[in-house]
């Protein structure tokens, strides 16, 4: 057997992962990287960029097809199609140069990146199974959990066949004529969404009794509408019990069954840590229900290991576990550092966009805070106007007696764009009056915040 040692060993090469691993190889931390499958992990290669770039050629299909009807700017064109093979191509592609560069920036950093799976013999030591066969047995000082997370998977629908995961429903060969999605949260509906715009027949089955069940329910009504306007059918209160001869068995919250046609079943009722498979039970750590727990910063039960990104449960987001793996990297070169965000950005890519940052008005009241919000209509905004886009609102929540802004929500076209700004606002201690006296570009999206702002003082200039 193959054995090395160094300072820092990372399992797993997420976002999480190979982030941490780049940070400390700028701090001069001797650092290895273990990933099984391909650099980037689940973000890069099955999630957050292959779903957009499906996400925006599904979207530009469904304009030219809105364009070969009627136009109300003048635009008409001939009956497009879609070549589904060469979007796939496309997307790969992207994914492609994206793997690519992480390799080249943990290689210019000197992270050492060993293709492979990892199994945890003890808290300093790992074995890794190379692709030949291969075993490396890799010592540290600090071990690094960054395994990421898995597609849920439901006792009556297991993956195979005709039941899919987002994984599959990333790189279709074909488009199934009937699509049923079980889950109409943001994963559900970003695929569905697109399924939809590239042709397909698509179903939602959600057990709540509306779409988003974790947004706000103002933010998914806008999402509601358009769901409807795209003729995705939607059967909420209901879940599905299995695979029946072509399609799926439901049943309603009155016990109700009933059979629904398919030709596939995307399956995205969430995601769990991936904490299975790599022995790390054999560290018996403290858990928190299936994530490993951690402090605040994003240490073990046992010293000198940690865990960081979605396998410390939720929120599941790709850059939270950036930030974490920043963070240990710095902790591990002997700077001091805890992760306390003020904020931490949540978006839904479905059509309009969603945008969460910090607490919504409910939240706050809950949280037991006196606090005032407004919001500011698309509808009045020039920009909106402009791109065809004019449903959606940016909604504001401020203390009610010093004006600090605790959060911001916002529903529409790009909005995803303004969650930078709604970040850095509540990370930097920003009150109304700071937004509402900032002058923001004419004609943008963006003067919708300061509007918000404004009215939340009681004197927005356009409504």
């Amino acid at each position: 057997m193959k054995t090395q040692s160094t300072t820092l060993l990372v399992i797993g090469g997420g976002p999480a992962g190979y982030v941490a691993a780049i940070r400390a190889g700028q701090l001069g931390v001797p650092t290895v990287l273990v990933e099984g499958a391909a650099l980037g992990g689940t973000c890069l290669n099955i999630g957050c960029i292959p779903s957009k770039a499906l996400i925006h050629a599904a979207d530009e299909f469904e304009k030219a097809r809105h364009w070969s009807n009627s136009s109300a700017i003048g635009i008409h064109v001939d009956a497009p199609r879609i070549d589904l093979a060469q979007t796939v191509k496309w997307k790969d592609g992207i994914v492609s140069r994206l793997t690519g560069g992480v390799g080249a920036l943990l290689k210019k950093n000197g992270a050492q990146v060993i293709a492979g799976w990892a199994t945890i013999v003890d808290g300093k030591t790992v074995d890794v199974r190379t692709p030949g066969g291969d075993t490396v047995r890799v010592t540290c000082e600090h071990l690094l959990l960054a395994t990421g997370s898995t597609p849920v998977e439901l006792p009556g629908l297991p993956f195979g066949g005709m039941v899919i995961s987002s994984t599959e429903a990333l790189a279709p060969k074909t488009l199934p004529r009937r699509l049923v999605v079980v889950g109409a949260g943001y994963i559900g509906l970003e695929l569905g969404t697109a399924y939809r715009k590239l042709g397909a027949e698509v179903t939602v089955v959600e057990s709540a009794d509306r779409v988003l069940p974790a947004y706000d329910e103002d933010l998914a009504k806008p999402v509601l509408t358009a769901l409807k306007k795209l003729g995705v059918v939607l059967h909420l209160g209901c879940s599905v019990q299995g695979v029946s001869d072509g399609g799926v068995r439901v049943r309603t919250a009155m016990a109700d069954e009933f059979a629904l046609p398919a030709d596939q079943v995307l399956v995205a009722v969430g995601r769990r840590p991936r904490t299975e498979g790599f022995a790390l039970e054999s560290l018996g750590l403290d858990m928190a229900g299936r994530a490993v727990k951690v402090d605040e910063q994003c240490r073990t039960s046992m010293r000198n290991v940690w865990a960081i990104g979605d396998v410390t449960g939720e929120p599941m987001l790709a850059h939270r576990g950036m930030a974490q793996g920043e963070m240990v990297a710095e902790i591990v070169a002997g700077k001091r550092r805890k992760f306390a965000p003020a904020a931490m950005p949540a978006v839904c890519f479905t059509d309009p966009e969603v945008v969460v940052v910090g607490l919504s008005p409910s939240q706050a009241e809950a949280a037991g805070m006196d606090c005032i919000s407004a919001s500011f209509p698309f509808s009045a905004n020039g920009r909106a106007m402009s791109i065809e886009s004019t449903d959606g609102f940016v909604r504001v929540v401020a203390r009610r007696d010093n004006h600090l802004i605790v959060g911001w929500q916002a529903v529409g076209r790009a909005v995803s764009e303004l969650s930078a700004a709604f970040s850095q606002l509540i990370e930097m201690g920003a009150r109304l009056e700071d937004v509402g006296g900032t002058i923001h570009a004419h004609p943008t999206l963006g003067e919708a915040v300061q509007e918000a702002a404004l009215r939340a003082l009681g004197h927005a200039l356009h409504i």
